[in-house]
């Protein structure tokens, strides 16, 4: 018969130490509060004021620490560094037990309650959960903590859901909300978005800089750089394109706001993602004071469009470029350098493609610059004659541009015959699965069918194209009409801001005349002497 020796335990089950230790557990707690509220705070001190006072009561444990994380969410552990460094001191040898309020304070994602608890026990470090009285080295606590976890991160989505559910009726409802420590130029007062004088001039400069001096977004963020103005989250003063552009494409500041831009996709790691057209989005106009002139806001929006399809071309170091035209190539005039190394050293506008591959292409002329003004400005005292018919020619021309009655009346005809399209296309498939027909049958209707819907599409595009390219018109004739208004009707010297709000190109001829077209398309042609 077989003998069987009983070998006691040397160690304690649930605290590892060996049995009869003297030596003292090292323990910590861990606190958390969901928000940043004075309730909440006042919550958060008891918490860390409690569990100092809970561990130095016992006399087998050794108080280590509270870490506590202030108004950070529990779905996930990524934004919460108290948690973080405990872990890390934890398994440093630091801690042998981890005193928390319950599952939902530790974690409310069952990934990382489990993972961090299991990695945790491998290590010899035990987790009691004070409201659910569960000792994580307890042999019986795995399938009680994976229950009360996963209950806790059920709870977790169903918050998350009401707070979603509740953002998007807001939106409905056009509530606008703030991010005012990240927005530049409003502040909130008594209740309502107010202009913040002090910032709304730096905004107000940024639009000017981009659109009547033509400087690029690097130029400006170079420049703001420069001058220590910080940034709109006020921790910087290192100025970005990326943060130039956000000003000056963000609709905000013309008094409107474009609701729910973005959403959150997973509520255990809240990450916010672009919305391009999966869930709605709303448009508020009129909704705050403006900083913007609309007029402004809108020319900026079609030079920005402007600018990317130049592409490298375009330059902010002369007002000239991407504007002086070739007549021969269409390609822009460029300033050169000529006789750089002697004492007629001068500065003159050439095509940039004249001497192409290393021979003459084009057969316009140089220009200096000086010539380019005068003859502007002989061409704009020329055109300002007529600027009371000018202003009437142009808003008879944006009342027809708005008036895309016929162009909608035929996207929506061509939106049915998509939709008919799609049904049978559906219908044809169905078919297929249940009939007899035949593979070549099914072939040539099934192409018949997606033909149709291509051609379709394609005038669908067409057609919303040119209602696009009508608005972009009418938008940028009502900009030059208010541009029109505030300036001269006669001007005696060289003036920038008018060539670059109200020139759409200058192109220079063989015979060395310049002809000015300006953005309600009328042209002026001067003479070069």
């Amino acid at each position: 018969m077989a003998k069987v020796t009983v070998i006691p335990s040397t160690k304690n089950q649930h605290t590892q130490l060996p049995n009869g230790s003297t030596k003292l557990r090292q323990v910590a707690a861990y606190a958390r509060v969901s928000t940043n509220t004075d309730e909440q705070y006042t919550s958060y001190e008891a918490q860390v004021n409690y569990y100092k006072k809970f561990i130095q009561e016992r006399p087998d444990w050794e108080y280590v620490n509270v870490y506590a994380d202030e108004g950070i969410t529990g779905t996930n552990t990524k934004r919460r560094i108290e948690f973080n460094n405990m872990i890390s001191d934890a398994l440093a040898g630091k801690i042998d037990l981890i005193i928390t309020k319950s599952i939902s304070r530790f974690a409310r994602n069952t990934i990382d309650t489990i993972s961090f608890v299991r990695k945790l026990k491998d290590n010899g470090i035990e987790v009691f959960f004070e409201k659910e009285n569960l000792w994580t080295l307890d042999p019986k606590s795995e399938l009680i903590l994976t229950i009360m976890a996963s209950i806790a991160q059920e709870e977790s989505r169903s918050i998350s859901q009401n707070v979603t559910w509740g953002k998007r009726v807001s939106f409905q409802q056009g509530k606008v909300s703030f991010a005012y420590k990240h927005f530049l130029g409003y502040k909130k007062e008594n209740g309502k978005i107010v202009i913040a004088e002090d910032e709304a001039v730096i905004v107000r400069m940024i639009y000017r800089m981009f659109l009547v001096e033509g400087k690029t977004s690097s130029g400006i963020a170079n420049h703001l750089t420069s001058l220590n103005i910080k940034t709109p989250t006020g921790k910087s003063t290192k100025w970005t394109k990326n943060t130039v552009n956000s000003i000056l494409t963000n609709e905000k500041y013309k008094g409107d706001a474009l609701l729910q831009k973005k959403f959150t996709n997973n509520y255990l790691d809240h990450t916010l993602i672009k919305n391009t057209g999966q869930i709605p989005q709303y448009y508020v106009e009129n909704n705050h004071a403006a900083i913007i002139d609309r007029d402004m806001w809108e020319q900026v929006q079609i030079e920005l469009a402007r600018r990317d399809e130049l592409g490298a071309k375009y330059s902010s170091s002369d007002v000239f470029a991407s504007k002086l035209i070739c007549e021969d190539c269409g390609g822009f005039y460029g300033k050169k350098k000529w006789h750089s190394n002697s004492k007629y050293s001068r500065f003159v506008y050439q095509c940039n493609r004249k001497f192409d591959k290393g021979k003459e292409t084009c057969r316009t002329p140089h220009i200096m610059e000086e010539d380019i003004k005068l003859k502007f400005i002989e061409a704009y005292n020329l055109t300002m004659k007529d600027k009371k018919r000018i202003i009437q020619d142009s808003q008879e021309v944006i009342a027809l541009l708005t008036d895309t009655t016929q162009i909608d009346n035929e996207i929506e005809n061509l939106n049915d015959e998509l939709l008919v399209i799609s049904e049978l296309l559906n219908k044809l498939i169905k078919e297929n699965s249940k009939s007899s027909m035949t593979q070549d049958d099914y072939n040539k209707k099934y192409g018949e069918l997606t033909n149709r819907y291509e051609r379709t599409q394609e005038k669908h595009n067409e057609l919303s194209k040119a209602r696009d390219n009508k608005k972009v018109q009418a938008l940028n004739l009502k900009a030059f009409i208010s541009n029109l208004k505030h300036v001269d009707d006669k001007i005696s010297e060289w003036n920038e801001p008018i060539w670059m709000l109200l020139v759409k190109s200058a192109v220079v001829h063989r015979d060395k005349s310049i002809t000015f077209k300006f953005h309600n398309n009328n042209e002026a042609k001067t003479k070069y002497v």
